[in-house]
């Protein structure tokens, strides 16, 4: 059963993909292990932003999903310590973070994705391990910024704290770019805080969006959608076990926005615009500025 008043404790990462858009340079490492540089100028490689994203918000236990066979190269990163010889060149700030890398690889399960069939699929993987509690979900290339003293996952982490139902981080996209986003609709509570969803809707054309997608105070063609992060009820495992069982794909993949739509009518389903910004390092363009704005914070 579902415990609306169940803390939130784990977080999901998918991290199986190939990263198509990204080759040649994913043939030679993983799209989710490709640098990034933070605000102090410290190179991370992609997953470790979201999982400190993860954890910045208080979650206590990070599930990886990754592909048969690439659970070494993960292990290998958050686990294995480094040998002495390579420890005694850091500077004495990095063998800190070291240390620091260790520890949080304690709070680290890898999971597998033995076949590569969506995200939806991907998330699926973790049910067992997630174990009928709400849980928070992130994409596994993208990393985000906060605009406020809040990390976005905190912020989103709030919002789910008070209506105690499955919440979406939401951002506000121009018309011409929704067609690959998630998008919902629905009507603001909380003095226009938080969204109550009334649909949610995977990669709408922009005649759909006009018609059946706007948003109150959102002018023109600017529609409201998914940032990359969710926080959601167990419930969401009955649906995607329904669509793998009875084979249900869109584009020969089990998606997961489909099932949100599920879990929003049979439970009511939030939204909250976050504060803050979101980069999808999946797409060249869109990771070379990550380097550039996330780098300058």
């Amino acid at each position: 059963m579902t415990n609306s008043n169940h803390p939130i404790r784990k977080a999901i990462i998918p991290a199986a993909g190939f990263g198509t858009r990204l080759f040649p340079a994913t043939k030679a490492i993983k799209k989710e292990l490709l640098p990034i540089i933070d605000s102090k100028g410290r190179v991370k490689p992609t997953i470790l932003a979201i999982v400190e994203e993860a954890i910045s918000a208080g979650i206590e236990e990070v599930a990886i999903i990754v592909q048969t066979g690439d659970a070494p190269i993960f292990e290998s990163f958050f686990k294995t310590p480094l040998n002495a010889i390579h420890y005694n060149k850091l500077s004495p700030e990095n063998q800190a973070y070291s240390q620091y890398l260790q520890g949080l690889g304690e709070k680290i399960t890898l999971l597998t994705q033995e076949v590569q069939e969506g995200y939806g699929h991907a998330v699926f993987c973790a049910k067992d391990w997630v174990n009928h509690e709400p849980f928070l979900l992130f994409l596994g290339d993208h990393v985000y910024l906060s605009g406020t003293e809040l990390s976005c996952a905190s912020q989103l982490m709030e919002v789910y704290n008070r209506v105690g139902k499955s919440t979406v981080a939401l951002t506000v996209t121009p018309g011409e770019e929704i067609y690959h986003c998630g998008c919902v609709t629905g009507n603001w509570q909380d003095n226009d805080e938080i969204l109550s969803l009334t649909q949610v809707c995977e990669k709408p054309d922009l005649d759909y969006a006009r018609k059946y997608l706007k948003v109150e105070g959102l002018t023109g063609d600017r529609f409201l959608t998914v940032f990359g992060i969710y926080a959601l009820t167990p419930t969401i495992f009955d649906f995607l076990e329904a669509n793998i069982r009875n084979n249900l794909r869109e584009k020969g993949e089990f998606q997961l926005t489909t099932c949100l739509e599920q879990v929003r009518q049979a439970e009511g389903m939030y939204g909250y615009q976050i504060k803050g910004r979101c980069f999808d390092t999946g797409m060249p363009d869109a990771y070379y500025q990550t380097f550039i704005d996330f780098r300058n914070g």
